[in-house]
C-alpha cells in the first residue's frame, strides 16, 4: 500500500509542478525517490504539524495543490482546528495523508495509536474520508485523492495485511465494493481499511456470508447501505477504530432511520490499549483477533 502510495504522487508531481508534498519530519524512506526527482516541490516544515496545515492551507490559496503527510495521530488528531477552520472552512483542495492509522504502532503506546481519526473528521463539514484496504484500494484512492478538488483525509494503515482485490476496483466515490458475494439472510460484513481482509476471513468460516468494503467512509451511499440492511437481519461493521464516532456508528445512523436491520460494531471499545506489544497482540487485547471477532458473530447468528 505504502509503495503504491508513494510511486502515485511520484508520478503526480512530475506531471504537475503546482503538487507540493509536505511532511512534518517523517516518511524519509518512503519520499526518497520523490527527494531525489523533485526536490524543489517537497517541503519538510519539521516537528510542527499545526503550523504545517496552516503552510499547506497558504499554498493552496497561492494555487498550490498541497500533500500533507504525517503520522494519523498527529494528522489529523493534533492539527484538528486547522484542518477545520484553514482548509475545511476555505473549502481549500489540501490532501491529507495519515499514515500508521489504527493500532499498527503497537509497541509505541497510546500516544501513536490513531483510533479516533475518523470519528473527529465526520463531524467537520466538506471534508472527504478516504480508507483503502490493500494496495488497489490505494491506487482507487489516490486516483480520487489527487484530482485536488475538495479537502480530503486518507487514512493509510502501515501494517500490510495483504491483497483483497484481484484487480483494481472501479466504483462512484461514495459507493461500497463488493468484496465477497453471499445470501446469508442473517447478516452481512461491511468493513473498511485493514479489516477488509479480515471480514473475508470471517465470511470464510461461516455460511454464504457477503462482504462489502467501504473505501471511503465520507462521503458514503446511503441508499445502498439501506439495501444491503433490507437483505439481512445483521450488518455487522468491522473496523480498526473506536466504535464510538466510525464507520460503524455512521452505518447504525443511516438503517436506525428505517430500521431495516440491527448493525452491530466491532471495533475498539471505550478504552486506550493496556499494555505495548506487537501488532497482533494488540488486535487480540482488543478483540479483533479472528478468533474473537468469529465467536462474536456465531453468537450473533445463533
Amino acid at each position: 500500500m505504502r509503495s503504491v502510495f508513494s510511486q502515485a504522487i511520484v508520478n503526480a508531481a512530475l506531471a504537475d509542478p503546482k503538487i507540493l508534498m509536505l511532511t512534518g519530519d517523517h516518511g524519509y524512506a518512503l519520499f526518497d525517490e520523490f527527494r531525489h526527482r523533485l526536490p524543489d516541490q517537497f517541503i519538510n516544515a519539521g516537528i510542527a504539524e499545526q503550523n504545517m496545515v496552516g503552510v499547506a492551507a497558504g499554498l493552496a490559496k497561492a494555487g498550490y495543490k498541497p500533500i500533507v503527510y504525517g503520522l494519523s495521530a498527529f494528522v489529523p488528531v493534533r492539527v484538528l482546528e486547522q484542518i477545520k477552520l484553514d482548509i475545511c472552512y476555505e473549502g481549500l483542495p489540501v490532501t491529507l495523508i495519515g499514515d500508521g492509522a489504527g493500532m499498527v504502532y503497537s509497541s509505541l503506546g497510546s500516544s501513536h495509536q490513531s483510533t479516533e481519526d475518523i470519528a473527529v473528521l465526520r463531524a467537520i463539514p466538506a471534508i472527504r474520508i478516504l480508507s483503502p484496504c490493500d494496495a488497489f484500494e490505494m491506487s482507487y484512492a489516490m486516483d480520487h485523492a489527487l484530482r485536488f478538488d475538495a479537502p480530503t483525509y486518507l487514512r493509510m494503515g502501515k501494517s500490510d495485511v495483504g491483497v483483497v482485490y484481484d484487480a483494481l476496483p472501479t466504483a462512484p466515490l461514495g459507493d461500497l465494493i463488493s468484496v465477497k458475494a453471499g445470501v446469508n439472510s442473517q447478516m452481512a460484513f461491511v468493513a473498511t481499511g485493514s479489516m477488509v481482509k479480515a471480514a473475508v476471513a470471517l465470511a470464510n468460516c461461516l455460511d454464504n456470508v457477503a462482504v462489502w468494503s467501504a473505501p471511503c467512509i465520507k462521503p458514503l451511499n446511503e441508499a445502498q447501505v439501506l439495501a444491503i440492511a433490507r437483505q439481512v437481519r445483521n450488518v455487522v461493521v468491522l473496523e480498526e477504530h473506536a466504535i464510538a464516532g466510525g464507520l460503524g456508528s455512521l452505518i447504525a445512523e443511516i438503517v436506525s432511520a428505517t430500521a431495516e436491520a440491527r448493525v452491530t460494531r466491532l471495533g475498539v471499545q471505550d478504552r486506550f490499549s493496556e499494555k505495548c506489544g506487537s501488532y497482533s497482540y494488540l488486535l487480540k487485547e482488543h478483540g479483533l483477533d479472528i478468533a474473537a471477532l468469529t465467536e462474536k458473530c456465531r453468537q450473533l447468528m445463533a
